[in-house]
Formats: C-alpha cells, structure tokens, sequence
C-alpha cells in the first residue's frame, strides 16, 4: 500500500486527485464521502473520502486477462484525516494483480502503476 501524508486539506486533495486522474485520461467510476454520508445523520466525522478510479478499455483489458480480478476493479484512492494529517493511501494495481499470477495481469498492472504514480503525484509533496 502506497501511503504518504500531504499538507493539503481533504477538500484540496480530493480537488488536486480529480484534476490528476483527467489529465491522465483516466475516470472516476465512483467518488465515496464518508464524512457527507455520516453528516446525513447527524454525525460529524474526520474526513475520509474514497475514489474509485478505471477506465473501460482497461477493464475489459482486464477481463480478457484475468476473468476473477474484475472483483477488484476499480482501483481506489484513499483520502483521509489522521488526527492532524491527511494522508492519501493507495493500493499499486501492480499489488492488486499480483494474487491473480497472470503474466498479461501483471502487465496491465505496470501500465496501470505509471498512471497512478502520476495521479498521486498531483498530492504528494504537497
């Protein structure tokens, strides 16, 4: 897992994600907000909000390769507050494929590694 703490709020890195995963052509399947689902009842929360990130052409990539893994996409992104940092977490698709021991899986999972570093690389260091 590909953890880094970031000196953006939730909000901007959620923000500065988004504008990576465009620019790198990818999509964003669904976008999970844990803390506006507990604010609908009444609860407040740290922030923790997660991205689910693909793209059909790679999911039917997938699906050729490796039937069974089209379990574990899309890939997520991990945002959320850890007492005073905000910390972005990500699972390498490299490391999802890998259980599934498929020579063209792994494949995808190396393209699919360069567009992510990109993708985080809109957050980290920052």
């Amino acid at each position: 897992m590909k953890t880094f703490t970031t000196t953006l709020t939730a909000d901007e890195a959620i923000n500065a994600l988004l504008a990576g995963i465009e620019s790198e052509n990818m999509r964003v399947v669904a976008h999970i907000n844990g803390q506006a689902n507990a604010a609908k009842m009444g609860k407040e929360v740290p922030a923790d909000q997660i991205l689910e990130v693909f793209r059909p052409d790679f999911a039917i990539r997938v699906w050729v390769a490796c039937k069974p893994a089209g379990h574990d996409i899309p890939l997520r992104i991990h945002v959320y507050e850890d007492g005073d940092d905000v910390k972005v977490a990500c699972r390498m698709p490299t490391e999802v494929f890998a259980p599934f021991d498929s020579s063209d899986l792994n494949e995808i999972g190396v393209e699919l590694d360069g567009i992510f570093e990109k993708i985080l690389s809109s957050v980290a260091g920052k």
